[in-house]
């Protein structure tokens, strides 16, 4: 049987309940236990995209765009922003050569600035196992609040 559900709130019929709200407009569901606690949620934002040369996202959910800060240093901007930034980042991806490195905030490769992400933003650098910036050819990020 195919067809669409609409609903604001979806229960379990048992005394084991599941429910899946959709509190604001574009943003994801969380679920809750049986006494409206906040048990978890479904990833925020997440993205795909070719770090080396003009930055290229391949695919993405709730991103609008990548900048660039130079080698192996990007900003995530999302489109609808996180609640608060008690958010986490999640990074995979493949360099030019090599090994490699993601560094989320913080410093390295001698860089003495600081990363402070916000609401409306994430930013991280990555290197490869000597330490050296680089960019990644496939990197993956997904963000979990």
């Amino acid at each position: 049987m195919a067809g669409t559900v609409i609903a604001d709130r979806l229960e379990a019929a048992s005394t084991s309940q599941l429910v899946i709200e959709n509190g604001v407009a574009l943003t994801p569901p969380t679920i809750v236990d049986v006494n409206n606690i906040e048990i978890g949620t479904f990833c925020r934002a997440w993205v795909n995209f070719n770090g080396i040369g003009t930055i290229a996202i391949r695919a993405s959910f709730n991103v609008t765009y990548i900048t660039d800060n130079g080698t192996g240093d990007y900003t995530v901007n999302f489109t609808n922003a996180m609640p608060d930034t008690n958010y986490i980042g999640v990074m995979s991806g493949s360099p030019q050569n090599g090994r490699f490195y993601w560094n989320y905030g913080g410093t390295h490769n001698n860089n003495t600035t600081a990363i402070t992400n916000t609401t409306t933003t994430y930013r991280f650098r990555c290197a490869d196992s000597g330490g050296i910036a680089a960019d990644s050819t496939n990197a993956y990020a997904s963000f979990f609040r």
